[in-house]
């Protein structure tokens, strides 16, 4: 299981550092050290955490992508963290949260095995469409 500095875990919940270690020394997010003697988080703790703080309202934009080493033309990238995978025989269904974002997305189940996607590790949603609606608020 993929486990996740405090710094890590603020970026993909789309809050400061502090913030994710206030949380942490709150006891809202289980954490444990590692052999240097680091904060980590559990990436299965983690992608629960994120869906609680983003229904509260307490997350932050998210969206960053900062380390994506990649090129495409896609440039609305969501990076957040695996909370649920849902496998068909064919097609399968995965729901990431970057920050307050909820994306779900279909796709084949042989995509979900070869990307070796599971609840708690990091992955980036990218939305490239034609048509983008804006509704006023």
């Amino acid at each position: 299981m993929q486990s996740y500095t405090i710094g890590q875990a603020a970026r993909l919940l789309g809050v400061s550092p502090d913030t994710a270690r206030r949380w942490a020394d709150a006891g809202r997010i289980a954490t444990h050290r590692d052999e240097g003697g680091r904060r980590l988080i559990d990436g299965r703790d983690l992608a629960a955490f994120s869906v609680e703080v983003a229904q509260s309202g307490q997350g932050g934009p998210g969206g960053q992508g900062e380390d994506d080493p990649s090129y495409t033309s896609a440039r609305n990238a969501f990076p957040g963290i695996v909370t649920a995978i849902k496998l068909g025989d064919v097609a399968a269904q995965v729901e990431i949260q970057a920050g307050p974002h909820r994306l779900v997305s279909l796709l084949t189940r042989e995509a979900v095995e070869e990307l070796g996607l599971e609840v708690g590790m990091r992955a980036t949603a990218r939305v490239k469409s034609t048509s983008v609606h804006i509704d006023r608020l």
